[in-house]
This record gives structure tokens, sequence and C-alpha cells, in this order.
């Protein structure tokens, strides 16, 4: 039987690499076939480690650092973890596990949905659209959360895409993710109307519109609506997400989850109480 190849390890570890136990977590979800095949020329973890190293820096493909596996070699084996939908079955996990330890039932009955506007670069293509609201040309993306704001579903379009058109999918993603539990969504002005409101009531689920207080200006913290805020600042930490830099929009959805993998593995290993 073949030797399995050895890890490629830079001598200082990055900050972004994966730790022992959540190695050991993570590679039953990654390990699309063994990891003694006579077919793997790298080190399953140095390429985790590789992708975990580009969307925390923001890097491309090509300027991967030589001390992880070539670019070439990583960026074919992310493409098969996205089309196996790996980092979005690990999310899946990770929330149940967190939401357990918390104390809640591990599927959520509550959502809450909003959306992002990524600044538009020449690799975004036709996807591209002028945001009015925003005032920026780019790629929106839509999220639904749970009340913990971890990610349940997500959706990308064109940014002239109105969030109100978005409810059918992302309600239909999210019961089929929780199990139909989910029975209310909170949601910003911007999903208000007919349409939006029976589009979710299709799939079983309530609109609750939070509104901002009209005698107030400036940031104010509206009630269950920052938790999916807080969401959007835990992905600004992820450099390659800063702008749309992808070319598809899977591959704009997978490094979402990817980075949601990245915040919610040390959560789970930490100790308790040391936060959500």
């Amino acid at each position: 039987m073949p030797k399995p190849p050895k890890a490629v390890r830079p001598a200082v570890p990055y900050p972004s690499d994966v730790s022992d136990e959540e190695w050991a977590f993570v590679v039953p979800y990654l390990t699309l076939n063994r990891l003694d095949s006579e077919h793997r020329t790298h080190d399953l973890r140095a390429v985790l480690n590789a992708v975990r190293w580009l969307v925390r820096s923001g890097a491309s493909w090509r300027m991967l650092p030589h001390d992880l596996p070539p670019w070439a070699a990583v960026y074919q084996q992310w493409q098969r973890w996205v089309h196996a939908g790996c980092f979005e079955a690990l999310v899946h996990d990770l929330r149940v596990l967190l939401r357990e330890r918390a104390g809640r039932n591990g599927q959520p009955t509550a959502t809450v949905l909003d959306s992002r506007t990524l600044q538009s670069t020449p690799e975004s293509g036709g996807r591209a659209a002028y945001d009015g609201a925003k005032r920026r040309k780019g790629t929106k993306v839509h999220v639904a959360v749970d009340t913990l704001g971890h990610l349940l579903a997500l959706h990308v379009t064109a940014a002239d895409a109105q969030d109100r058109a978005q409810v059918a999918e992302l309600a239909d993603a999210v019961q089929a993710i929780t199990g139909q539990q989910v029975t209310l969504a909170y949601v910003d002005q911007g999903y208000t109307g007919d349409e939006a409101k029976a589009a979710a009531a299709t799939h079983g689920i309530r609109l609750e519109v939070i509104k901002h207080p009209e005698a107030k200006r400036g940031f104010v913290l509206l009630p269950r609506r920052w938790v999916v805020e807080r969401t959007f600042a835990w992905m600004a930490r992820f450099r390659r997400m800063a702008r749309d830099y992808e070319r598809l929009a899977p591959t704009l959805a997978a490094f979402h989850y990817l980075a949601f993998t990245c915040l919610l593995l040390p959560r789970w290993f930490a100790p308790a109480g040391a936060g959500s």
C-alpha cells in the first residue's frame, strides 16, 4: 500500500491554519476518497489550510505561498469540495451542535433575512449590476441566519435584484435545511409588500418587518435585526469577500460557507461559556 503524501507545512503555521482537533472534526466531511489513495499527491490538510489562507487573506489563486500546495492542485480540490457541498454540510452540523450546547433546539423556529452588496470587479462579469439603495455596482448576497447569527441559507444575485423577490428561494432553502421548523422571519422594510408576504406564507413562514424608528437618526440597534448585521461584520473579516472576485456565483456562495466554518470551528472547541 502506498504511503500517504507528506504534509507541506510552513516552519511557522499561518494564523488561518486548522488546528489538530479541528482537523479531526472536519476530515470526514472533506475526504471524498481515501486519504492514502495512490492518486493523491498533496496532503489534504495542507490543501484545506491553503483555501483557508486564501479566503482570509484575499489573495488570488496564483499568489498562494510556495510552502503550501500548488495553486492548481488546491483549486481543483476546492472545486470538488464545492460541488460536493462539503462546507454547507459542515456549517449545518456545527450550527446544530452550537445551538444544542447553548440550550436551544437544534433547529431554529425563527430566522432573519437580509442582503449585502459586494463591489464588483472585472471577474464579476454580467452578474454586476447597480444597487440604487447602496449606490454601488456589484453583486448582492442574500442570507438567512438563525437568531444566533449562524448561517442557514445563502443566495447570490445581481445587485439590482429586489430583496422581496428572493423571499421564496430563501424560505424554501431554510425549510429544507431545518425540516420545516421555521415559522417566523424577521426582515427590514425592503421586504414589505403582499408578494413577499405571500411567498413566505407558501412555505409556512410569517414575515415580521422591523421598522426603523422615524424619530431617530443615525445608527440604531434594531431588535432581532442586529444579529444579521453582526453576521455581515463577521464576513467582513475575510478579505476574499470584501469584493466580488469570483466568476461564478456558486463559488462566491461557497466561500461564505468556508468562512463560516472558520468562524464556528473555534467556537465549538472553545471552553464552555467562552462565547456563542
